[in-house]
């Protein structure tokens, strides 16, 4: 038996959801409500002590870690294979993977955060945000931190869309070799790059990419996939959950 516990707009629970649907597997869907903390519950912390979504169990033990969840139901449930046969692909899949969750999945928490969670927080004072939100987080309260009540200062959202900006140039370019990132098959290494590039259209940066044609067609390709609406039902987009703004747009023509 397959659980999920997940957030439907967390990128991270997005790319598990979608390695699901790409294998046509069955599951039982168990929300957790990151808006009302429950992700940092004692009954949630006892399942993944790092308080972030998503968690799955299978058969009663639990998987941590989306892209390492994502590996494990590609080994464990080999009928559709998202992993190249090819050892060097492979290899080059695992690399791509590491950039994705080093780079642009980092990156692209400081605009979501600053536009759709900041807000939240503007009544509390520096000390008490810290207190009360950030200190709570087993794993990101030194994000939390540099977030602060009013958000993440310019200079910080500079430095995430210059990351994200490299994702994409670097996404643009081994498009070249075909369809998907690693030539004519859809492996693991897209369902880790398509949340954050949904997430860029979510909150209006798609200008980002308007150079650049691959990416461009490659996130179009995804998005007539059966697993894109499956994955992206009604709330799994911040801006259908949450009233947001958008970034300067000076900053966007910066990168």
């Amino acid at each position: 038996m397959l659980e999920l516990y997940n957030s439907p707009s967390s990128t991270c629970s997005q790319k598990v959801r979608l390695c699901l649907a790409e294998k046509g597997l069955e599951w039982t869907d168990r929300r957790v409500n990151t808006l009302a903390d429950e992700h940092l519950t004692p009954a949630y912390l006892a399942l993944n002590p790092n308080g972030v979504v998503p968690t799955l169990l299978h058969d009663g033990r639990a998987v941590l870690d989306s892209s390492v969840i994502c590996e494990y139901l590609d080994e464990v449930f080999p009928a559709v294979r998202l992993t190249p046969s090819d050892l060097v692909v492979r290899a080059r899949m695992r690399a791509w993977m590491r950039f994705l969750e080093e780079v642009p999945t980092p990156a692209i928490r400081v605009p979501s955060f600053h536009l759709a969670l900041a807000r939240r927080f503007g009544s509390l004072d520096a000390g008490r945000f810290r207190q009360e939100i950030a200190d709570r987080r087993p794993l990101r309260k030194h994000m939390y931190r540099r977030m602060g009540p009013q958000g993440f200062s310019r200079e910080a959202l500079a430095e995430a869309l210059e990351e994200l900006d490299l994702a994409l140039e670097r996404m643009e370019r081994d498009l070249a070799a075909g369809p998907w990132l690693l030539g004519e098959s859809l492996t693991l290494a897209d369902l880790v790059a398509l949340p954050f590039v949904d997430r860029m259209d979510d909150l209006g940066l798609d200008a980002m990419w308007a150079g650049r044609p691959r990416v461009t067609e490659w996130y179009l390709r995804f998005r007539r996939r059966p697993s894109y609406a499956k994955n992206y039902y009604a709330g799994a987009r911040l801006s259908a959950r949450l009233e947001i703004d958008r970034i300067d747009p000076a900053l966007v023509r910066a990168c």
